[in-house]
């Protein structure tokens, strides 16, 4: 019996019946956490639109830019009091900017 090889085979854990495989076992039962993953690289046009809207919302498709920033989770419609509808960043675009170091 291998220690080292053991050690790491989950289901050696869980026959086991060892603390960190019952930790184990319970994460993968909880409900999955929602990520939000970028799947592509933005454009420079885009990039520029999240800057736009980092110092005042803007009107609801301004720009060609909006609909795909909003299927990536970056942007979102307000509608106003006025009955008109903008457009302002999620957290996921806030982070975005800051990890370009602009926020």
């Amino acid at each position: 019996m291998d220690y080292y090889k053991d050690r790491n085979d989950l289901t050696q854990r869980i026959a086991a019946g060892s603390p960190a495989a019952s930790a184990q076992a319970a994460a993968t039962k909880a409900a999955p956490k929602k990520t939000n993953i970028l799947r592509r690289l933005l454009s420079p046009h885009e990039l520029a639109t999240l800057l736009l809207l980092l110092h005042a919302p803007m009107a609801a498709f301004a720009k060609p830019e909006i609909p795909t920033l909003q299927e990536a989770g970056l942007v979102e419609t307000v509608a106003t009091d006025a009955g008109e509808s903008h457009i302002r960043l999620t957290p996921e675009g806030n982070a975005i900017l800051r990890g370009l170091g602009v926020k």
